[in-house]
């Protein structure tokens, strides 16, 4: 299923005028980088615009969009003088960087940013809006029954279900759908289900759909009843004398001469909408609130002695600065005021000396938001040199410190992350499992990374991919943990880049899915877009 594609316009306002008796004739070339290459390379080029310093090119450049990617971007201005494609022939007349995400978590997806480039002249400003692309927004909801299907059980009737196939460009087909089994009848009535437009036709609504219709077998040797095909276009009128299909089996249809079919599907109902998505809610201008929470526990090691996970290098980062950094990178164009509150736990604070699960990396309690990554970073590193690594290893203070804020804001219009980075034996495992529980009822997500080489079963339990997390008997509303052991994305040398892209795309790749549940659950759609836009 394809991802979900941005298009970007490209707008730009009081352009240098580099022509003598007229004025400049803009052209715009977009580069893009693949993750972890610091190599730019060309995506694409507008239109040229002739005698404009304000054009709004026509031209659109449509991009994939992954949220947990840090996908850069480079805009250059020329002004063209003659017909080559080689740009060192025409004038420069600027460039901007900035990366996909910063320009969709803008108000309204809109990013105004001075041009750069020339030494002493202002270049103007380019505006970059982003809307994704709305074929593939559309969920169709189908509900199909069955009459006199073949009797296939030697004992009892069939037990039928039916398996649906989107066709491809070459012509081979695809499964999309698969319906539950209804035990023990030749007429069963299937349970409504929902499916992505683009899953079933590809956009495509007059694409071949397949289905089968088989008799469930315990062995797994489904017995095959026949089959017919449709378009999503035809689904799409509904339940009419159109759409009884008849199920035909073209091994018997050959054999015998007066063979019909082996029975008829009919649609019941039909009904599509529009599936909200993530960056509906970020156009609409839901904020993500980033928290960051650091394991100060004895078990890291001295953080004097090169050996400790939290010795502070003068050469490098260590892990617990690369993890943030490379977590942090990604989420904080989806925060307009890029403070950060930063806790620590685990550590004997000053001026006392009590053991603390939840204490400011800033020293300020009454406001432990710090500026930007670097002043998290800049924050913690002072707090080494200020607390005393001790222990126990504790969750469940930090997860309810952002869970008391994620509780003040359910409308939607925020949405809390929490990053808790590790070294992994965690103390508190009832407590942090009933918090976890408690904050899967709010908008709130959790990612845990392990750093170090312990073993880090607990997390992977907290981590609900397999087993939902339970708490007294109460099962988590939604999987809001997103677990990531850091070892596995250590490499040192030049892959280093590629392999943080790696971890952040880990570890951010359930987010969207998660803000998603929570809205949905809550029935929460998103704002209109401002209307300045």
């Amino acid at each position: 299923v394809p991802a979900t594609r941005v298009e970007l316009t490209v707008s730009c306002r009081q352009l240098l005028d580099r022509d003598t008796f007229s004025k400049s004739d803009p052209l715009c070339v977009l580069y893009t980088q693949r993750p972890g290459s610091h190599q730019w390379r060309e995506f694409g080029r507008t239109e040229v615009i002739d005698n404009c310093l304000n054009p709004d090119f026509l031209h659109k450049f449509v991009l994939d969009y992954c949220f947990e990617e840090r996908q850069n971007l480079r805009f250059d201005l020329y002004d063209v003088d003659s017909k080559t494609p080689d740009l060192s022939k025409h004038d420069f007349l600027g460039q901007a960087f900035c990366t996909l995400g910063e320009i969709v978590g803008s108000a309204g997806s809109r990013l105004e940013k001075p041009l750069i480039g020339i030494l002493g002249k202002k270049c103007g400003t380019i505006i970059l809006l982003a809307e994704e692309l709305g074929n593939c927004r559309d969920v169709a909801t189908l509900q199909f029954c069955a009459n006199k299907l073949d009797k296939k059980d030697f004992f009892g009737k069939s037990d039928p279900f039916m398996v649906f196939y989107r066709s491809n460009e070459d012509g081979t087909f695809t499964i999309c759908h698969k319906t539950e089994v209804v035990r023990n009848t030749l007429n069963p009535v299937w349970a409504a289900f929902a499916i992505p437009v683009r899953a079933l036709c590809n956009g495509d609504h007059d694409r071949a759909i397949k289905v089968e219709v088989y008799d469930w077998d315990r062995d797994g040797s489904h017995d095959f009843i026949g089959e017919f095909t449709t378009s999503y276009r035809e689904l799409a009128q509904g339940q009419s004398h159109l759409n009884v299909y008849e199920v035909v089996n073209p091994r018997k249809k050959m054999k015998k001469k007066k063979y019909l079919n082996s029975g008829t599907v009919t649609l019941l109902s039909f009904t599509v909408e529009a599936e909200h998505t993530f960056l509906d809610y970020i156009r609409g201008g839901t904020q993500l609130n980033f928290t960051v929470a650091i394991d100060f526990t004895a078990s890291n090691g001295n953080p004097s002695q090169p050996t400790s996970l939290h010795y502070l290098s003068p050469f490098q980062l260590n892990a617990y600065s690369l993890a943030l950094r490379a977590v942090g990178d990604i989420i904080q164009d989806y925060d307009s005021d890029k403070m950060f509150p930063a806790l620590g736990f685990g550590a004997k604070v000053p001026p006392d000396g009590h053991v603390s699960h939840e204490f400011p990396l800033n020293g300020d309690a009454s406001n432990p938001a710090c500026h930007g990554i670097a002043g998290v970073l800049e924050a913690y590193q002072r707090s080494l040199r200020r607390v005393q690594l001790y222990g126990p290893t504790n969750f469940a203070p930090v997860v309810n410190h952002v869970a008391r804020s994620a509780a003040t804001v359910l409308d939607g219009s925020q949405y809390f992350v929490l990053l808790i980075i590790t070294d992994g034996v965690i103390s508190d495992m009832a407590q942090t499992k009933e918090a976890i529980v408690n904050a899967a009822k709010l908008p709130m997500s959790i990612i845990i990374v392990g750093v170090g080489q312990a073993e880090f079963d607990a997390m992977v339990e907290l981590d609900g991919d397999d087993i939902r997390i339970s708490s007294r008997g109460k099962v988590a509303e939604r999987d809001i943990v997103q677990f990531v052991p850091f070892r596995d994305y250590m490499s040192g040398g030049p892959g280093a880049g590629l392999s943080m892209a790696g971890l952040a795309r880990e570890v951010l790749a359930e987010i969207p899915d998660q803000l998603l549940s929570y809205m949905k659950a809550r029935g929460i759609k998103p704002p209109p877009i401002p209307p300045m836009f």
